[in-house]
């Protein structure tokens, strides 16, 4: 089925469609305007989580959060129609020069009522085994290579595992984790924040998700910002200990900063995306200070006797574009 024909069959055959910019995924976004209702239509390929996204939207609105509602969807052809919720994220709303504090605090409390919500079925897991892959596959795998000029040796893949594993695994958790709780994919709304692209859910520790918003790969957080934040997530789940959870954030934020660093790496090579390097000093210095807490001591030593610190940054010859 053609998206014109999906549209028609949805009574949108009128609306004029307008496509969005494109971002680091391969789906692709329009708004449709001069429909019966503002409307975007998302154009997934497949394997790019139609079904999942699908699936949670219907339990997210059962727990009383606020995804967009689906119109319509044809998923095994990869379109569905979703409620348009407007054209400012918490990202724009920030860029536009809104005051972060309350921005940050109702994300805060949004995560606390996400993680707090009951599980949905077949999550898959986001623990130590599936980090650790998902962070050599752009580490090891591109960053490695493009920085040092050789492919990592069997040693140095198994020394890398180890180190993960034994970071990541005191932080196990079977919570609900977003992945991807950042400004861009939040959206302001009475009541708190609206949630978009979840379809990469998974279950993991509840600290992941809190340090990819305070701790964002592709904007800076001012320190009292994001201090107040976690402050208001812990007093939202007071059952939480407070000094394991910021053990282990520093753990989440040591795999998350060195994956998303090294993903830019492999966005500019395979993907001919280098504007998205802008975002590499920023990741790195992030890791840099989660590498400072004792729960991230294994990678970094893993760190320090491997790749040195001059070299921690965007390979040589690889440049962004703006």
């Amino acid at each position: 089925m053609t998206p014109q024909a999906f549209l028609l069959r949805a009574g949108f055959g009128a609306a004029r469609v307008e496509p969005l910019p494109g971002d680091a995924s391969t789906r692709r976004y329009a708004r449709l305007v001069g429909g019966p209702e503002p409307a975007l239509l998302m154009d997934s390929p497949p394997g790019e989580g139609l079904d999942a996204f699908l699936a949670l939207a219907a339990h997210l609105s059962a727990q009383g959060l606020r995804p967009p509602r689906i119109l319509a969807a044809e998923p095994a052809h990869g379109l569905a129609l979703i409620e348009d919720l407007g054209e400012t994220t918490m990202a724009d709303a920030l860029d536009a020069g809104a005051d972060p504090l309350p921005l940050y605090l109702a994300a805060a409390e949004t995560l606390a009522a996400l993680h707090e919500a009951a599980l949905p079925q077949g999550l898959p897991d986001w623990t130590a085994p599936r980090m650790t892959e998902m962070a050599g596959a752009t580490f090891l795998d591109w960053w490695w290579q493009a920085a040092l000029g050789r492919a990592p040796a069997p040693a140095e893949r198994a020394d890398f595992a180890a180190a993960l594993h034994a970071m990541l695994a005191p932080f196990a958790g079977r919570c609900f984790t977003h992945r991807d709780y950042f400004p861009a994919n939040l959206m302001p709304v009475a009541g708190g924040m609206a949630l978009l692209d979840f379809q990469d859910a998974a279950l993991g520790h509840p600290a992941y998700d809190l340090v990819s918003l305070v701790e964002d790969g592709r904007r800076d957080v001012a320190e009292d910002v994001r201090q107040a934040a976690i402050a208001r997530y812990l007093e939202r789940r007071p059952s939480l200990d407070g000094e394991a959870f910021r053990a282990a954030m520093a753990a989440m934020a040591a795999q998350r900063h060195l994956r998303v660093a090294a993903l830019w790496t492999r966005l500019a090579l395979r993907d001919g995306k280098p504007r998205y390097l802008v975002h590499g000093p920023r990741c790195w210095a992030l890791l840099d200070r989660a590498l400072t807490h004792p729960a991230t001591r294994p990678l970094a030593r893993f760190l320090d006797a491997h790749v040195p610190r001059a070299l921690r940054r965007n390979p040589e010859g690889l440049a962004a574009c703006a």
